[in-house]
């Protein structure tokens, strides 16, 4: 019995100490950071009504005070949230025009209850959850990807179209169909539409330039999901072998972290159907219990031990918010969305009020690594969210949630009269 003990913690210290050689040395005791982007929900929408944070439980409604109801689990289509939606939706700083026809009067005024998604309330509870964090872009998904590994969305404020098909696309990368074309604001105000393919730095240059591994794990090309993946958008990787070192099958995510074959760094899209994304009936409580397949796999994980999670979704989703963007520059920051930091280092129970936008995670990982570059104005001015953490404390053991069970159970919500066809409001924006 002493034999197996002892041969187990000589495991258990091996599987410490290959972790924390491969990822080299770091100013904090962080070897290994994993970035988990979700998608189209608000910080009103989902934790508005957490305790000390700055939440509403009513909305402004061109000036009139109206009440956040229940949300559902499940949407019948998704909210209008696009750029052109972003900039009424916003108008001008009043956060009062998210009434923008029949199916955003029945949903876009909704917020959850901590028992319709009790897993992320209790990150929330015990780690640290920011309410003074932004998107990146006042926009949809696209951009918002950009700037969560490049701290810029290369001029482009809005998703790809295919111009033949006259319809959404299904690939946002180098990759696509010739006739898919994104339009692009210049720096001379001019705008022009390109092929959605580009050659601007990433977050992963600077870590390869420095030695330090990354990954990025996204949908593949034949699932719902694949128009997340980031890297597929810039030329330098999506079409040289680095594509094939560096991203890989979402699928494969939790097997990878149960085997110790996480790298430094890794950014993390899931499929469509546990994104939360709230489209075509997708389930809120199927995309929680991804994340906490994810979570947990890490926590039992030996990389949990030097490990920093942030968990946060790419854009509003044409959900209610009442918190003004700051406007930094001609693309953001965009609506407030949740980010919580869970990490064995993390703080315990703090809502963060300090203002944080996606370079924001960027600027950690380049601080943490002793990446003096920056890519971008944005990752130069950004906090590096260190706050967040009590690097003096001793490491937290891993607290894996139990999955929930009743997902069946939720129905899809009635698309209200007048609504049109489910998606017609947003023309898959996404």
């Amino acid at each position: 019995m002493i034999l197996a003990i002892g041969l187990l913690l000589v495991m258990a210290l091996t599987w410490q100490r290959t972790s924390t050689a491969a990822a080299g040395p770091t100013r904090w005791p962080i070897k290994h950071v994993v970035i988990i982007v979700k998608e189209n929900r608000s910080f009103d929408q989902l934790f508005g009504r957490f305790p000390g944070a700055d939440g509403a439980r009513t909305a402004s409604d061109r000036g009139r005070a109206i009440p956040l109801t229940q949300a559902v689990m499940r949407m019948p289509g998704e909210l209008p949230h696009h750029y052109t939606d972003a900039l009424s939706d916003w108008d001008g700083g009043r956060m009062d025009g998210f009434d923008r026809g029949a199916l955003s009067r029945a949903y876009a005024f909704s917020q959850m209850r901590p028992e319709q998604i009790p897993n992320y309330w209790r990150w929330a509870r015990d780690f640290v959850l920011s309410d003074r964090f932004f998107s990146s872009a006042q926009g949809p998904s696209f951009p918002n990807h950009l700037f969560t590994i490049a701290a810029q969305s290369a001029g482009v404020h809005d998703v790809p179209w295919n111009t033949a098909a006259r319809g959404p696309a299904t690939s946002w990368g180098c990759d696509a169909p010739p006739t898919e074309r994104v339009t692009v604001s210049l720096p001379d105000g001019d705008r022009s539409r390109v092929a959605p393919c580009f050659d601007i730095p990433t977050e992963g240059d600077l870590l390869s330039a420095a030695g330090v591994d990354w990954a990025a794990y996204a949908a593949g090309s034949d699932q719902r999901g694949y128009i997340w993946s980031a890297f597929d958008a810039v030329r330098h990787i999506r079409d040289t072998p680095a594509w094939h070192q560096h991203i890989r099958p979402v699928d494969d995510l939790i097997d990878d972290i149960a085997r110790d074959r996480l790298p430094a760094v890794t950014w993390v899209t899931p499929t469509f159907d546990s994104s939360d994304h709230p489209e075509g009936g997708t389930n809120l409580c199927t995309g929680e219990n991804w994340s906490t397949r994810v979570i947990d796999a890490v926590m039992r994980s030996p990389e949990w031990a030097d490990t920093a999670v942030f968990l946060t979704w790419d854009d509003w989703g044409g959900f209610y918010d009442h918190v003004p963007p700051p406007q930094v520059d001609g693309f953001g920051f965009g609506f407030r969305v949740p980010l919580l930091v869970i990490s064995p280092y993390a703080r315990t129970g703090v809502v963060d009020h300090r203002l944080g936008e996606f370079s924001s995670i960027l600027r950690f990982v380049e601080d943490n690594w002793g990446i003096r570059e920056r890519l971008t104005a944005r990752d130069r001015d950004a906090s590096d969210l260190s706050y967040d953490f009590d690097f003096r404390q001793q490491p937290r053991p891993p607290d894996p949630l139990p999955l929930r069970t009743d997902c069946a159970a939720y129905r899809v919500a009635p698309m209200p009269a007048g609504a049109g066809p489910p998606g017609a409001a947003s023309s898959a924006s996404s």
